[in-house]
């Protein structure tokens, strides 16, 4: 079996997860997520973060319990069933493979809007062909794209925010720091959690960092510390950047509410600032989409490499580069749906899948370390029981919040898995293609 190449430390593992995260996207959907909590943007993405950083916990702890690509999949088939391990895989593929058609789509939708006279189909194929080329040469590459993209959005954004300080600070009537953001006399909880639910898919950077498990070196170590603190960071900049920009703009009445920063960054730094803003996000886009590809594609050869899915094609490496071509090409046909879909078509369907395999990876930590290796004590009944058991609530609650449509569309998908399943396993009476260790 050919290996995957080792490149990756753990200072490079958090940018890549962090350059998924798309750190200014904070900015490019702040009017979606202010209005949907009632606003309460930065309550939204505290209660996310909370959520989140639990269900962190678990994927460091079982990715030091199995320090291989696969991310959940393997975690769930391992800790849990090999069947349920299908499934979760199945699942998580709703991410990956329609999360980086969502982010080409958004970046698209953004230039569409600045030059019209430019057919769409040329901007989202320009993303397709750029982020598919530079994963296939490498992580290598592709990690030092992400530092030089990354870098250019974080510049952005600090410039969006000093310009929101200076914009309030110059209003008498607005304080710069206030806990109506957070909390106020109209707080609904259930807006809150809705607004989670959507600010919960700026955090999947820690779950697409997990599935570079084995081109890290001394993964044991370095991919928990990396999810931890790709969670941290990623939450940090959300919260903090809503918090302002709440602040600056506590009104939640916007000539376009899908492009409300427009409007904020007109108001803070004129003409000239939206342009750089627009730069800024597109930077952004781009970004993530290398990231999302790139992550998508190594679950999706782990799958073949176990013949879950046909092994010569999913399971296939680049003799030269060592990346799973075939797998990064799939990703770059998918995202071709786009030219007939909208934003919001697809990612509809996207959270469903993501909440439930945090549900999964939470309930894998409790019968790896509590039940099969029995852990005992107080601090395991707290790492592996307490903690886990709020992940899942957490999860539970949050997917409850999803609008009727995801789940239905998540539901339709599942059951193609399980049809597949069936199919795969003889009616269930044999497992899976066992993972070669």
């Amino acid at each position: 079996m050919t290996d995957l190449k080792r490149t990756l430390s753990l200072s490079t593992l958090v940018i890549f997860g962090v350059g998924l995260m798309t750190p200014i996207i904070v900015l490019g959907t702040f009017g979606i997520l202010a209005q949907s909590s009632g606003g309460h943007a930065p309550m939204a993405y505290l209660a996310a973060l909370v959520a989140m950083f639990l269900t962190a916990l678990s994927y460091a702890h079982m990715a030091r319990a199995f320090p291989v690509s696969g991310s959940s999949y393997t975690y769930v088939r391992k800790a849990l069933n090999p069947k349920l391990g299908f499934m979760t895989g199945w699942a998580i593929l709703l991410d990956y493979l329609f999360l980086p058609m969502a982010i080409w789509l958004i970046g698209t939708a953004y230039l569409n809007s600045a030059y019209p006279d430019v057919p769409g189909y040329v901007w989202l194929l320009a993303f397709i062909v750029l982020t598919s080329a530079i994963n296939i040469i490498g992580l290598k590459l592709a990690t030092a794209v992400n530092i030089a993209l990354l870098v250019i959005q974080i510049l952005v954004l600090g410039v969006f925010i000093v310009l929101c300080v200076h914009y309030t600070l110059g209003d008498a009537t607005k304080p710069l720091f206030s806990l109506a953001p957070f909390m106020s006399g109209g707080v609904q909880w259930p807006l809150i959690m809705s607004g989670a639910a959507i600010a919960c898919y700026s955090y999947l950077g820690f779950d697409a960092v997990s599935t570079l498990t084995e081109e890290t070196h001394n993964p044991e170590r370095n991919m928990p510390r990396a999810i931890l603190w790709v969670t941290i960071i990623g939450g940090l900049i959300f919260v903090g950047t809503s918090y302002i920009v709440q602040i600056a703009q506590p009104s939640l009445e916007f000539a376009n509410v899908d492009a409300a920063a427009y409007e904020i960054a007109r108001n803070i730094g004129g003409d000239l600032f939206v342009s750089i803003f627009l730069i800024g996000l597109i930077l952004g886009q781009f970004t993530s989409g290398i990231a999302a590809q790139a992550s998508g594609s190594r679950l999706l050869y782990v799958l073949g490499r176990d013949s879950a899915l046909p092994k010569a094609f999913f399971g296939y490496l680049s003799p030269r580069f060592k990346t799973p071509v075939f797998c990064i090409l799939l990703s770059a046909v998918v995202a071709l749906l786009a030219l007939n879909m909208d934003v919001t078509t697809s990612t509809s369907f996207i959270n469903f899948g993501a909440f439930l395999t945090f549900i999964l990876v939470n309930l894998s930590v409790i019968f790896h370390y509590w039940r099969a290796e029995k852990r005992r004590g107080l601090v395991a009944f707290v790492l592996y029981l307490l903690l886990p058991a709020a992940g899942m609530a957490a999860d539970l609650w949050l997917m409850f919040s999803l609008d009727h449509k995801a789940v239905v569309l998540g539901l339709s998908w599942l059951a193609i898995g399980f049809v597949y399943l069936l199919f795969l396993t003889g009616g269930l009476r044999r497992q899976p293609p066992e993972l070669a260790m």
